[in-house]
């Protein structure tokens, strides 16, 4: 039963000692391993059509990449 404890409070010494470090760090959370682009995966959503949300979104990015676009070509220098 002792070593049922030790354990325990050595797990728990770890946790406090990590979430100690995040707060003070203020740091976001971060994956090492490259998440989905290291498995090869594009996106996370495999849905063949996109929301009506993502279809705005990306229609409002290819009009500001178009506006971005349409500017550097207007430029003076």
């Amino acid at each position: 039963m002792s070593t049922f404890i030790l354990a325990f409070v050595f797990f728990l010494v770890v946790a406090v000692a990590m979430s100690l470090g995040y707060l003070v760090q203020r740091k976001a959370i971060a994956g090492s391993c490259g998440g989905l682009g290291a498995l090869g995966i594009d996106k996370a959503c495999d849905c063949p059509e996109p929301c009506d949300r993502k279809k705005a979104r990306l229609e409002r990015e290819e009009a500001r990449q178009a506006k971005l676009n349409e500017w550097k070509q207007n430029q003076i220098l």
